[in-house]
């Protein structure tokens, strides 16, 4: 059984939709960004930066204790290694598609955060940090469906990568991204999009999480208040 302390974030909807294609037995403890469910000591204890996801596998491949990941990419990658499955063995496509996780969880995710932040949640217009999250965010569009021309996903195989990039395309209207400028991305898109394990996902996060994930001031001062006095 792995715990999987999750919310309903592009993140979170990485891991889910790893365990529901791999088939793995899970439970999920819901953290609730929103109300500071991040700062319990508890969650601390295996999730250091006070972010989800994380996990607690009590099944290690080595047969010893519990074990603790925190980090998406880091968790994408723990699975497919305990699983064998999502990761290829073979060295030169593993290591495309370890290349695509990072280039997600460097690149695609901040980036897309910031331009969600600047978007949609920041008090006031900053006209500036929207154009540059804008373009850069339509920058990273442009080099993954340059990636997918003639692929059916970005690594030979549907892969970690893939499950790493596709929730954060999921709000490329938000993002003020237009997929028909993007039609490789776009058909890439449909394709995870449509298959089962995704769907059972993103239906766990539709039950989950029913309200807005900033509702009063509140839930802004817990999501974007922190500073160093946060983790002490």
């Amino acid at each position: 059984m792995i715990d999987v302390y999750y919310w309903t974030t592009p993140n979170g909807h990485k891991i889910t939709m790893f365990l529901e294609e791999a088939g793995l037995d899970y439970e999920i403890i819901p953290i609730n960004i929103g109300t500071g469910d991040q700062f319990k000591p508890e969650f601390l204890q295996i999730a250091p930066n006070n972010r989800i996801p994380a996990i607690v596998d009590h099944a290690p491949a080595d047969g010893g204790q519990a074990i603790s990941v925190f980090e998406s990419g880091a968790i994408l990658q723990y699975l497919a290694e305990k699983t064998g499955q999502f990761l290829p063995t073979e060295l030169r496509a593993r290591v495309q598609v370890m290349e695509w996780v990072f280039w997600q969880m460097a690149g695609l995710g901040p980036m897309a955060g910031q331009n969600h932040h600047f978007n949609v949640y920041a008090p006031e217009p900053i006209p500036y940090a929207i154009d540059r999250y804008t373009r850069e965010t339509s920058r990273l569009y442009g080099v993954l469906n340059k990636r997918l021309e003639g692929r059916e996903f970005i690594v030979d195989e549907y892969s970690i990568a893939d499950m790493a990039c596709y929730p954060w395309i999921v709000s490329h209207e938000r993002q003020k991204q237009d997929l028909n400028q993007f039609p490789h991305l776009k058909a890439w898109f449909e394709r995870i999009q449509s298959r089962p394990g995704t769907q059972r996902a993103y239906e766990i996060a539709e039950k989950m999480n029913t309200g807005p994930s900033v509702s009063d001031e509140r839930s802004r001062a817990i999501l974007f208040g922190q500073d160093a006095s946060s983790v002490k």
